[in-house]
């Protein structure tokens, strides 16, 4: 893995811990990646709606680890779940940048209840998605339990970096999809 590879995997190390060496990721082309895997990663969109128009549900939040570095930047393990019968699907590792947000949307995204990608939406913020790289994921326990798999299965991910019109980083994000997408 490259040092940019392993760059734009940060916040995924974050929550495996910064001295990690444990992450089973290969980077792959996106046409290596299976149809529906493919459908939901390979796009330049935020995750959030694409998955919730995908099954057909509005997707809730469930944070796993967060802390704060500085005053500005928020970094958190979450796991996306359908509204509708909590099924996980997604797990993602984010730093947000705090600074590029107004107070009352600060407030929103420390509280944790909505998703990222929900709450661009919802507050209209100008942004665009920039997927950096797609990868497969041997997960270990720690993600099998969050993603309802087993340790060694292989998922599929991508890293994406959010930003403002002016270009100035929003979050950068690794999302790992459950291994069986429906």
């Amino acid at each position: 893995m490259s040092i940019a590879q392993a760059d734009i995997l940060a916040p995924l190390r974050f929550f495996y811990g910064l001295a990690s060496q444990d992450l089973r990721v290969t980077f792959v082309d996106p046409g290596e990646i299976p149809p529906t895997e493919r459908s939901l990663l390979v796009h330049e969109s935020d995750m959030t709606p694409t998955l919730a128009e995908h099954h057909g549900t509005p997707i809730a939040l469930d944070v796993h680890a967060r802390s704060v570095v500085g005053s500005n930047y928020l970094v958190r393990a979450v796991i996306l779940r359908r509204a509708d019968d909590q099924q996980p699907v997604e797990f993602g590792a984010i730093g947000i940048h705090l600074d590029g947000f107004d107070e009352s949307i600060r407030q929103f995204i420390l509280e944790g209840r909505i998703p990222l990608g929900g709450l661009l939406q919802q507050y209209h913020v100008p942004h665009s998605s920039h997927p950096s790289g797609f990868f497969r994921i041997e997960i270990d326990h720690r993600l099998a339990d969050l993603l309802g798999g087993f340790d060694g299965q292989r998922c599929y991910g991508r890293c994406n970096e959010l930003r403002h019109p002016d270009g100035s980083p929003i979050a950068e994000v690794v999302e790992v999809l459950p291994c069986c997408q429906v």
